[in-house]
């Protein structure tokens, strides 16, 4: 099965891998598409439908049986005090669409305040953590939960989801 991941993230294409590993034959390629959100997904449906638009665009962009979109975003969750840190995946086959969410991770208000006022999440955590492109790296899940889980267990979680219709007969 060849398996395009919407985006040249390493992490997006390492946790796709290996939500995958269990499937025999497939392979996963990174492919540069656009998400059609905003550079900081705000909300739920924000974050869904950029993972979707991803998905999508993969299979727009070649010829791969399985695309795959990974969305982070931000958004206040019902019931829950606080701004998350969210993460959504999509995989379709063009005729089919399965979703998966990550974890949903607080932000200490500091955080919060500044992407409320506007800044990407991303650049924020770099600038908090004095670090570079901390989104290919631990991720903000990371540094959030003092290494628990990464930002590659965090995708891995969401496209396993995804994937879930694609990999087991339960789905109609």
């Amino acid at each position: 099965m060849r398996v395009g991941v919407g985006s040249t993230n390493p992490m997006k294409r390492d946790a796709t891998e290996s939500a995958l590993a269990a499937v025999a034959g497939a392979s996963v390629e990174s492919v540069a598409v656009e998400s059609g959100v905003s550079e900081q997904p705000f909300g739920e449906r924000e974050t869904v439908e950029g993972a979707q638009n991803r998905a999508r665009n993969v299979l727009d962009a070649g010829e791969y049986d399985l695309g795959i979109g990974l969305e982070g975003g931000v958004a206040e969750v019902e019931g829950a005090d606080g701004l998350f840190l969210i993460m959504w995946a999509a995989a379709t086959d063009g005729d089919r669409t399965g979703r998966g969410a990550g974890p949903r991770l607080r932000l200490p208000e500091s955080i919060a305040v500044r992407v409320r006022d506007g800044e990407e999440l991303g650049p924020v955590m770099d600038d908090v953590l004095d670090v570079e492109n901390v989104a290919e790296k631990q991720g903000a899940a990371g540094a959030l939960t003092g290494h628990a889980i990464d930002r590659e267990g965090a995708l891995r979680q969401a496209v396993a989801g995804a994937v879930g219709p694609f990999v087991t007969d339960l789905y109609e």
